[in-house]
């Protein structure tokens, strides 16, 4: 008994683009590594001999999430506009974007700049000095490396060099900017929600 094959229907499959599949890559691998850092904080919360502790000293930052969540809702709609060739909208949104991550950056240097400070909590002060600059700076590390790339998208943009045709590179860049916002979701319910 023969297959007949079947008329009409022909499967075609593509290999996906190279660069949403190495950004894919890139956030699984930083994804283990920011599951090391959440696991660390949550092993040895409660366990530093002496203070400050997280319920002295940590205030809940709720407008800096706010504006950092928000900022995924920015991106996707600049990248929607680049897409339908909308490019002062493109411009508008991708702005907005970089300076909700902005404010949410300053806001987390002026917390550190509190809790050393006025708190004296630093890194070597105790394990929750150590664990919460550890997590809560490799959070603003990555939110760091992801305003150059929106500056440097900026920057091409206002010299006129980001068209339509760029939409999938872009698109790929806000895997990555989607990514910071999801970490910040779990740091901000283990470090200001659990923590405390």
């Amino acid at each position: 008994m023969s297959a007949t094959p079947l008329t009409g229907l022909q499967a075609t499959w593509k290999l996906p683009p190279r660069g949403r599949v190495g950004m894919y890559c890139l956030i699984a691998a930083e994804a283990a590594i920011f599951t090391i850092f959440v696991v660390a904080y949550l092993f040895y919360l409660g366990k530093s001999v002496s203070g400050p502790s997280p319920k002295e000293v940590l205030a809940v930052p709720v407008f800096l999430t706010i504006c950092l969540l928000s900022s995924s809702a920015t991106i996707h709609v600049a990248v929607k506009s680049l897409k339908r060739g909308s490019f002062r909208s493109f411009g508008a949104w991708w702005l907005l974007t970089f300076l909700l991550g902005t404010i949410f950056l300053v806001g987390t240097g002026r917390e550190w700049h509190r809790l050393i400070y006025h708190d004296g909590l630093t890194i070597s002060t105790n394990l929750f000095g150590t664990t919460y600059y550890s997590l809560v700076g490799l959070h603003a590390f990555h939110v760091t490396v992801g305003l150059l790339a929106l500056a440097i998208v900026q920057f091409f943009f206002l010299c006129g060099l980001v068209h339509e045709q760029h939409a999938e590179r872009i698109d790929v860049l806000s895997l990555y900017w989607h990514f910071v916002d999801a970490v910040w979701v779990v740091v901000f319910t283990v470090v200001y929600l659990i923590g405390r």
